[in-house]
């Protein structure tokens, strides 16, 4: 106020320097009006309030009388055509000020029309990228703060309670605890009770330090936002972009919930999917082995002082056989579906990888026997990081698949090395291999391919499956590829462990 007031008062004595250099000069009194009238406009567009326009259209006039009609240097007016010189002097001054305030505040709206396109769309940038409510709330609040230059606390709704507050600090005169008291808090809660505003500036809790507004779609209220309001309330103009500001931070919030919602139905519908194929695929291929196991042990019960030894021996190896398959069975089930539900617990050690393949061989399919199975190892103690016994079990469901697949008196190489930081395990077979259109699939779950096993027992497609979890979850890899001539190569990769020689 004061500085419009020295503006105002300047320009009024510099046009009557400007007028008195043209009376002296013997300028026409039309060219001494238009300066003063100049000096009006320019008055109306460097103030901000147009009661200075208003105020001096009247001291122009009055200076004109004072300095410029006879007699001089008074408010006296002799000549007969004065008062409508002055009347039309007034009214252009009064009419050019008005309408040069009137550009000034178009031309104002219109900077912060677009001032608040920009705020938006800039915002609207941010919360495109944040990936949840956390990063969400962190990108309403620095727009906010920036804008505002206000300090800002945010709660969001969980289950219809207010969660602790984050707040935002625009200065360091204020303390957390300054705008997050029992009282503050109060008023929050009512917020998102009533999904109205509350608090300073309102007449609803107008004591408190902070103006509160829901962030919300609809009737759906997702949190509550605080602004500290101190002794500079909000303008309207202020006021609108915050109110635009929270109408996106609250679709954003709905969108992630709904994102989520969405994602966690996907992933319930995915895992009673997978339960109704267990179900479904057990129940079918558990009867061969149970009907085989049962039949053979009621043989014995019945007909066994009838057997001789190596009918009897026949008899217990078919039933070994069926009982080892269904333990496998079992194991690869459970390994699945505590993967399934995130409840694979590594306990990760360095373990050498010589050890993990021994132990595996040991429970490999019976008919490895068939099989001539050999390991070959470049380094002489090969470390890996790992956990030994989800290891075995990979192991374990590639050599039995080798032994299932191919013929009888083929050979299973087992390789280790060490490369970089890397352990390679790789086990091949010289059977008759895997078609390029299938490779992509082998590790798909209830994949089986085309391929018979000789004992016409099905395979329920999870043993390679669960080996790429179990590696994948180790940091590893697991890849398949042909092996030259004929066969097929299976090549795992773990972190390797340092060897540490104490002498």
């Amino acid at each position: 106020m004061f500085s419009d007031f020295i503006k105002s008062t300047a320009i009024l004595i510099l046009s009557s320097c400007i007028g008195m250099l043209f009376h002296f000069l013997g300028f026409a009194e039309a060219n001494i009006i238009i300066v003063y009238v100049f000096g009006v406009l320019v008055i109306s567009v460097i103030t901000k309030h147009r009661i200075y326009s208003l105020i001096s259209s009247v001291v122009s006039v009055l200076a004109y009388n004072f300095l410029f009609t006879e007699p001089l240097f008074s408010f006296i007016a002799r000549g007969q055509g004065y008062p409508v010189t002055f009347l039309i002097m007034f009214l252009v001054a009064f009419l050019t000020s008005s309408l040069a305030v009137q550009l000034k505040n178009h031309a104002k709206q219109e900077s912060q029309a677009a001032y608040r396109t920009k705020v938006l769309l800039d915002t609207n940038q941010l919360l495109q990228h944040a990936k949840d409510k956390n990063e969400i709330v962190c990108a309403t609040a620095s727009q906010l703060v920036k804008l505002l230059e206000k300090d800002i606390v945010i709660y969001l709704s969980e289950e219809e309670e207010l969660s602790e507050p984050a707040v935002f600090s625009a200065s360091k005169h204020l303390t957390k605890e300054d705008i997050t008291d029992t009282g503050e808090r109060k008023v929050a809660k009512w917020v998102l009770k009533n999904n109205k505003r509350a608090g300073a500036t309102t007449d609803t809790f107008p004591e408190a330090k902070c103006l509160y507004l829901a962030l919300r779609v609809n009737h759906r209220v997702y949190g509550v936002i605080g602004i500290y309001i101190g002794e500079e309330p909000l303008d309207s103009f202020e006021e609108s972009i915050l109110l635009s500001i929270l109408g996106e931070s609250a679709l954003s919030l709905e969108n992630e919930k709904n994102a989520r919602e969405k994602e966690e139905a996907a992933i319930i519908a995915k895992n009673e999917q997978l339960r109704s194929n267990l179900l479904r695929t057990i129940s079918h291929d558990l009867r061969t082995p149970l009907t085989s196991i049962s039949g053979n042990a009621s043989n014995l019960l019945s007909n066994g002082d009838s057997f001789d030894d190596e009918t009897k021996r026949q008899i217990c190896t078919d039933i070994y056989d069926d009982s080892m398959w269904l333990i496998n069975l079992v194991e690869n089930i459970l390994s699945v579906t505590r993967i399934e539900d995130g409840r694979l617990n590594l306990h990760i050690t360095e373990d050498l990888i010589d050890d993990v393949i021994s132990e595996a061989l040991n429970h490999v399919n019976r008919k490895s026997v068939e099989h001539k199975i050999v390991v070959q190892n470049r380094e002489e103690y090969l470390l890996a990081k790992m956990d030994a016994k989800l290891m075995i079990q990979v192991i374990i469901n590639i050599v039995d698949n080798a032994i299932k697949y191919t013929p009888k008196n083929s050979t299973i190489l087992i390789k280790t090395w060490k490369q970089d930081n890397k352990a390679f395990i790789s086990i091949l077979d010289d059977g008759d291999g895997i078609p390029d259109d299938m490779k992509e699939r082998v590790f798909d779950m209830f994949y089986t391919g085309t391929n018979k096993i000789a004992d016409s027992r099905r395979s329920l497609g999870l043993g390679l499956s669960l080996c790429r979890s179990i590696v994948n979850a180790h940091g590893g890899t697991i890849v398949v590829s042909d092996n030259v001539p004929h066969g097929t190569v299976f090549t795992i990769t773990l972190p390797a462990g340092e060897v540490e020689i104490h002498e």
